[in-house]
């Protein structure tokens, strides 16, 4: 089938020259196409372009009025722990009261309280849960979304929440979802004073696990008489992470290298939790491990800054955390673009630093909080984020050959998605070419 969007006030492509994600001053360009129309073939972007010409080359079976709308990307949240369960009312009053977060970990809560709650949920309570929120993200625009682990925290329960993952990858409207195994996300209770114990376990027996249930399940393919097809080994397209929480506290830099190593070793790629509270040099350390993103960079220092924005590592900001936790320190997103760096922006949607769904809200701290632009911010938060989940050739932006997913926006400038807040400006979602 063929669809074509047209009169839209603002066409925004977030396109990026030569593959690669956008840094400098093309961060200031979203590609905006005035009276632009879109042509859409089964589940890619076919044209694009000003909508006279469009309408000149192309006929469709089904046209779409944008007039006096935004057409753009649909949004990419590149760091989400959305699969859980509970929550943390009782952390959220006593933070409110001056506990910190790291205080309330200290004690027994934070992470390893999710923990709890977590292991002792069913697959279904999850997978309900958990369909529940990206459902929630999708009608907020985000159209591809990763998800990690970490609230499981040992064998059983991490891999049950690779399975919850798997499932809603396969069932969900929103089903370009990545997974990332982030079983060093904390040290759990049972191992609590034996941290490289635990760091011996997730080397020696979750990962080479991890290794096997990839290339085993993820993905499939779901055929049109409802059969699920395995194949041998895991498409290309669709890659796998392997996270570690490295922050004063939880894994030092070298329990987390020796995890990075590992996870490299059987072909996985690296993301890092780093700078969210204490600078230890986990940046230097990740891009040297080869890792496709760090993410967090509250206290990243100038050094290592500089660091980033002359590798190919993806910084990706969480400004909801910092919102949520009630800081007024947040990453140095603006001085982190100033020098050069691809910076993608995230949710980190998770029940404890960030109970946030909304991208065009993350969009809206970042550009009062941290200064940026919003085609900074719209560009961090479309094209930057997909190449932080490696899927910048597939999603991202508005390109002939790339996937369709497209939002529709109630707003004649793209602009209005940081300016307004509150409220949902997204009219239409379309994934892979179809309305949602």
């Amino acid at each position: 089938m063929k669809t074509i969007i047209r009169n839209a006030k603002q066409l925004v492509t977030c396109a990026s020259a030569g593959g690669k994600p956008k840094r400098g001053d093309a961060m200031r360009d979203v590609g905006l196409i005035e009276d632009g129309a879109l042509v859409i073939d089964g589940e890619r972007i076919a044209a694009v372009g000003r909508t006279a010409d469009i309408l000149a080359a192309h006929t469709a079976d089904r046209m779409i009025d944008a007039s006096d709308k935004v057409v753009c990307p649909g949004f990419v949240d590149c760091h989400t722990h959305a699969v859980y369960a509970g929550d943390r009312l009782n952390e959220f009053e006593q933070r409110i009261a001056g506990a910190t977060y790291m205080e309330i970990m200290a004690a027994g809560g934070g992470i390893n309280r999710t923990v709890q709650a977590t292991r002792a949920a069913s697959h279904q309570d999850l997978l309900s849960q958990s369909g529940d929120r990206v459902f929630e993200m999708l009608k907020l625009g985000t159209t591809s979304v990763e998800i990690k682990t970490g609230y499981g925290l040992d064998t059983l329960n991490e891999f049950k929440l690779l399975d919850v993952i798997d499932e809603l990858a396969h069932w969900h409207y929103t089903n370009d979802i990545i997974p990332t195994f982030l079983a060093a996300h904390a040290v759990p209770p049972e191992y609590r004073g034996r941290t490289d114990a635990y760091v011996d376990l997730v080397i020696n027996e979750m990962l080479p696990a991890a290794a096997v249930w990839y290339r085993r399940i993820f993905p499939r393919v779901y055929t049109d008489v409802g059969r699920w097809l395995e194949p041998p080994e895991a498409d290309p397209a669709y890659p796998f992470f392997v996270d570690v929480f490295c922050e004063d506290g939880v894994f030092s830099v070298e329990q987390s290298q020796r995890m990075w190593e590992a996870a490299r070793g059987y072909g996985m790629g690296i993301k890092a939790h780093v700078d969210e509270f204490v600078s230890l040099g986990g940046v230097t350390a990740a891009i040297q491990a080869g890792a496709t993103s760090v993410d967090h960079l509250d206290v990243t220092t100038a050094e290592e800054i500089a660091v980033l924005a002359a590798s190919d590592t993806i910084g990706v900001v969480l400004p909801a955390v910092n919102f949520n936790l009630g800081s007024h320190h947040y990453a140095n997103a603006r001085g982190m673009i100033d020098a050069g760096a691809a910076l993608a922006l995230a949710t980190d949607l998770n029940p404890g630093s960030a109970p946030c769904y909304s991208m065009p809200f993350v969009m809206a701290i970042a550009c009062r909080y941290q200064k940026l632009l919003p085609a900074e911010a719209l560009n961090a938060a479309t094209i930057n984020a997909a190449y932080a989940i490696g899927m910048g050739e597939r999603v991202g932006s508005l390109e002939v050959g790339k996937q369709a997913d497209v939002l529709i926006v109630d707003a004649p400038d793209y602009r209005a998605l940081m300016y307004e807040f509150g409220s949902n400006l997204v009219n239409t979602v379309i994934k892979r070419g179809k309305i949602i």
